[in-house]
């Protein structure tokens, strides 16, 4: 497996979709890299040569990714939460953040179903 960023990315698959196991990158943030790195999509990361590979690392090296781009997005909810915004108090009661409705749906964000006793009338 190759090392990106910290992160060993999938020898089988092509460059293009590995790079995206990296968080904070994308399909399209990762052609841009590649196109950067003149490096051919279409390769599989087994057959990328040592040169072809620390061009890759210095181009992601430019944006933030993992570890930084983790820290910065938990800070930034946390410092919704700690201004008493409407955001921070949705994640906060670990509701939808973003105006989705929650009388029939939102069970990712809600979890498992809470039975209330006497419902049915």
């Amino acid at each position: 497996m190759a090392r990106i960023a910290g992160v060993d990315i999938p020898r089988e698959k092509r460059v293009v979709i590995s790079l995206t196991y990296v968080f904070g990158i994308g399909k399209a943030t990762s052609q841009k890299i590649l196109a950067a790195a003149n490096v051919d999509e279409s390769k599989r990361v087994k057959d990328l040569t040592e040169d072809e590979l620390s061009r890759i690392r210095v181009e992601v090296a430019k944006f933030r990714v993992e570890g930084d781009l983790r820290r910065e997005v938990s800070l930034n909810i946390k410092r919704l939460i700690e201004i008493g915004s409407y955001r921070g108090i949705r994640h906060r009661k670990g509701l939808p953040v973003r105006g989705q409705n929650t009388r029939n749906n939102a069970r990712t964000r809600k979890g498992p179903r809470k039975t209330v006793a006497n419902k049915k009338k």
